[in-house]
């Protein structure tokens, strides 16, 4: 696999070929959280539900509210959902890619090199006529191993002197990034110099 993302006919393709990848459905809103409910109700065929909260991310403490999970804790949950070390995995959500990237770059920091993130979601999969599936896919145990480490991290000091000296892009909604809504956190607001994507 090449870049970081995969379209839906090209997925379908994989889908029929040797070494297929594992898919994960990580369908995940806030302020609801994970949404296993709607995954029941209808899912690309084949695909494991991850749950954000539990399995890609350790409890809320004052590290945050989604903390970076321990090495073993996420090798656990990505077994389980049927990730092995030598296949590639296909990772999505509902449309806009703001969990599956959560679950990208955790399969890439612990070291999976061949991890895909579906463009448009499981919206972009319907809307090309691909077929899908309900109730929980029956998936084989992997077999990863998390090696940590192999992505970037950056502390809350280093995320400061970025947005002084660099540039620091807040992804979040730009309601929330103005300070006008906060669904999730006590207290508003953005890091001083972080830029969204309006003016």
């Amino acid at each position: 696999m090449s870049g970081p993302l995969i379209t839906a006919l090209e997925l379908a393709r994989q889908l029929t070929g040797a070494n297929t990848p594992s898919l994960l459905d990580v369908r995940w809103q806030p302020p609801a959280a994970p949404d296993r409910g709607a995954y029941l109700d209808s899912h690309i065929p084949g695909a494991a539900f991850v749950d954000l909260d539990s399995d890609l991310a350790d409890p809320p403490s004052e590290r945050g509210r989604h903390p970076l999970p321990g090495a073993e804790r996420f090798a656990a949950a990505m077994r389980t959902a049927g990730v092995w070390g030598a296949r590639p995995v296909v990772v999505y959500d509902e449309a806009t890619s703001m969990a599956a990237a959560r679950a990208w770059w955790l399969l890439r920091y612990f070291g999976h090199q061949q991890v895909t993130v579906l463009d448009g979601g499981l919206a972009a999969w319907v809307a090309a006529g691909l077929p899908v599936e309900a109730g929980a896919a029956e998936v084989v145990p992997g077999d990863f191993s998390a090696r940590p480490g192999q992505m970037p991290v950056l502390s809350a000091g280093e995320v400061v002197e970025l947005a002084r000296a660099g540039v620091l892009i807040d992804a979040r909604t730009y309601e929330r990034f103005r300070g006008e809504s906060e669904p999730n956190d006590r207290v508003a607001g953005r890091v001083l110099g972080a830029r969204n994507g309006r003016p």
